[in-house]
């Protein structure tokens, strides 16, 4: 009861590693709302056997976000909680049902970059160009059409959401890829710039600030280290050949 006291009075916690991850949306979100959050960093195999071991892990499994009370995992249900708790999830059932479908968009093209790292040498190039045709051809021009027609300068409703907040990252995860990539699409362009400049996402973004950097080499070398064989069982491909990394 007293741990739980703890957890209830103080910053929510964050169990990681110090890369992007699952763990980034979560980090974003919580920025966005302008909520301060502490991070713990798993640096061994040790440390994550130690939350293994401790019982705090449901599912044994990180993301691992220290809130309210809870030791939360599984990244959807964690991002939903904090939208949620800070009105970041629409006005009613139906809002809260569009934001849902546009996160999972996002999350499904952040997925494919997500996973591109951790892919053979000599696919990687064929991966990118897929992540920019998909970007391209199947995502950006629904959000395109979606700031269009509703004429609002946010996704849903007329205030920022975590759809709003989700599909910034997935813009910038792209751009780092290929960075005149919003060329085609001019509200997307103009939808950067202004939730980019939302006061705590501005800050959120600028050096110094708990982003993470783009995964690399040795991120992707302590990934495998930790759990080389449950990576692989945990990857599993959707039915159009888009990867979609699961829980770490």
């Amino acid at each position: 009861e007293n741990k739980n006291s703890e957890i209830m009075a103080g910053k929510p916690k964050l169990h990681y590693t110090k890369g992007r991850g699952k763990m980034e949306s979560i980090r974003w979100l919580l920025a966005a709302a302008g909520v301060e959050f502490e991070e713990e960093f798993i640096e061994t195999k040790e440390d994550l056997e130690k939350l293994r071991s401790d019982g705090v892990l449901l599912f044994q499994q990180v993301p691992m976000v220290e809130i309210d009370g809870m030791r939360m995992v599984q990244t959807r249900a964690i991002l939903s909680y904090i939208a949620a708790k800070y009105n970041l999830y629409g006005k009613d059932l139906k809002e809260r049902a569009w934001i849902d479908m546009y996160v999972e968009g996002t999350t499904d093209l952040m997925g494919m970059i997500m996973y591109l790292p951790f892919q053979p040498a000599d696919t990687k190039e064929k991966n990118l160009a897929l992540i920019i045709e998909r970007a391209t051809t199947r995502y950006f021009p629904v959000y395109e059409k979606a700031l269009k027609d509703h004429g609002q300068d946010y996704l849903v409703g007329n205030k920022l959401s975590w759809a709003d907040v989700h599909l910034l990252e997935a813009i910038l995860m792209v751009e780092e890829c290929k960075a005149d990539v919003l060329s085609a699409f001019p509200l997307l362009q103009a939808f950067k710039g202004r939730i980019s400049n939302i006061p705590t996402i501005k800050k959120f973004l600028q050096p110094g600030s708990q982003r993470k950097p783009p995964t690399d080499e040795k991120f992707v070398a302590v990934k495998f280290r930790f759990e080389a064989l449950a990576l692989r069982a945990q990857h599993t491909t959707k039915g159009d050949g888009d990867p979609n990394p699961r829980e770490w």
